[in-house]
């Protein structure tokens, strides 16, 4: 799990885990009109499967090269975890009831990037947001002039907004796993020995298995407290830190951050968890 092998030791400005360039390839998106922005070009890897009868479906692959965009992007433009996170959710929101085929994903996605730098307050120019993405889709190209095909880019972003905002009756703002997880982390540190917090990157990993999961649509599949308990029940797992008195306890430490938890709730998370790292080992 590259969350996992590469959290602890990224530097602030890093792209984060799932993040990369994609290689060339045979195109992404299948035959029909994408719009005005072209989508990159990348390898598309065999199914992964959660188990013998589910395997992901295709567009869940896109999405999650889309998302991988909208990541990267973000950090390029400088936007913190929470409008990033909004981005992903709103694009995630808008596909669930419209068919991938009907709109360019990429175009969806930097309206998304837009729509979520004003919903979280942190606004970014349409300008820079054009200049970032051109670099992402032509890594060697020469910068964007303020030309005929730039202002139709910008007129398309602003279209594109408003036609989103009216798909999601202007329901756009989401309520994030991340105050959730910081306020968990602060109770277990308390729990925990100094010892056993120090010596392993239990609150990096955790944080890392966050901002991975936006990947998928577990934001709009789970509560947020429930994702922000499910990723650091994994972290703690794949480090093997116990807390102290869990067996003695009357219940585990996890139901003390929500009573109507279960074990089979934390399972369903984690486990679509491990299945966005499974599509990311299989998509070159």
């Amino acid at each position: 799990m590259r969350a996992l092998r590469g959290g602890a030791g990224r530097r602030s400005g890093e792209h984060p885990p799932l993040c990369r360039p994609l290689r060339a390839g045979p195109p992404l998106l299948p035959p029909g009109p994408r719009g005005l922005m072209e989508a990159p070009e990348g390898g598309g890897g065999g199914p992964a499967a959660r188990g013998p009868e589910r395997q992901p479906a295709p567009e869940a692959r896109v999405h999650f090269r889309v998302v991988s965009f909208i990541m990267e992007a973000g950090v390029k433009l400088g936007m913190r975890s929470i409008p990033i996170a909004t981005a992903c959710t709103i694009y995630h929101k808008f596909f669930c009831d419209t068919n991938l085929d009907a709109y360019d994903p990429y175009l969806i996605a930097v309206s998304s990037i837009y729509l979520a730098g004003k919903v979280e307050e942190q606004h970014l120019r349409t300008r820079d947001i054009i200049s970032v993405s051109n670099r992402y889709f032509n890594p060697s190209g020469e910068p964007l002039e303020l030309d005929s095909r730039f202002w139709k880019l910008r007129d398309s972003i602003v279209q594109c907004e408003l036609l989103m905002l009216r798909a999601l009756r202007f329901q756009v703002s989401f309520q994030h796993p991340h105050k959730h997880l910081l306020h968990y982390l602060v109770s277990l540190k308390n729990w925990l020995n100094r010892h056993s917090w120090q010596r392993t990157p239990v609150a990096v990993t955790a944080w890392a298995l966050l901002r991975d999961s936006y990947h998928g649509g577990l934001c709009l599949r789970f509560q947020a407290q429930r994702i922000a308990v499910a990723v650091l029940y994994l972290a703690l797992q794949v480090y093997g830190v116990e807390v102290p008195a869990e067996v003695e306890a009357e219940k585990p430490w996890w139901q003390v951050f929500g009573d109507d938890l279960t074990k089979p709730i934390i399972d369903n998370i984690v486990s679509d968890l491990i299945q966005i790292y499974t599509m990311d080992t299989e998509i070159p």
